[in-house]
């Protein structure tokens, strides 16, 4: 394990578009998968999360009716929003178009000083 600290620079951004149906859909986009080095559940790791998100700077919400956590989150300090998921073991940062790379570097930060395990941080993008 480096002692590095992973980037957060976002590679792609997902384009959002607003269907005549109604909604909002998102193309293409980027996901940040954080792999804790010893082995925890998703259970475990949704409890971690929500710690987290409990502190002063963080506006969260679970308001989906789904087979994982996700979370919308906002960033006050950084004034921005992205979704937090949680499966197979993993936490997702979602990026969202206006997503700030220091946010998602924050959260990392403080899930990491939360918890006693190094966590592996790999990016995957897609194109829709």
């Amino acid at each position: 394990m480096t002692d590095d600290p992973p980037s957060f620079d976002i590679p792609r951004r997902p384009e959002r578009r607003f269907p005549q149906e109604g909604g909002v859909e998102y193309e293409g986009g980027t996901v940040f998968q954080l792999t804790p080095d010893a082995e925890r559940s998703n259970d475990e790791l949704a409890t971690l999360v929500e710690r987290v998100l409990g502190a002063d700077r963080y506006t969260y919400g679970d308001w989906f009716e789904l087979p994982a956590p996700v979370y919308l989150v906002h960033d006050e300090r950084h004034g921005t929003a992205f979704r937090v998921v949680v499966r197979y073991g993993t936490v997702e940062f979602h990026v969202l178009p206006e997503t700030a790379s220091a946010a998602l570097e924050a959260l990392h930060g403080r899930l990491r000083d939360a918890s006693d395990v190094g966590w592996r941080v790999d990016c995957e993008t897609s194109s829709g």
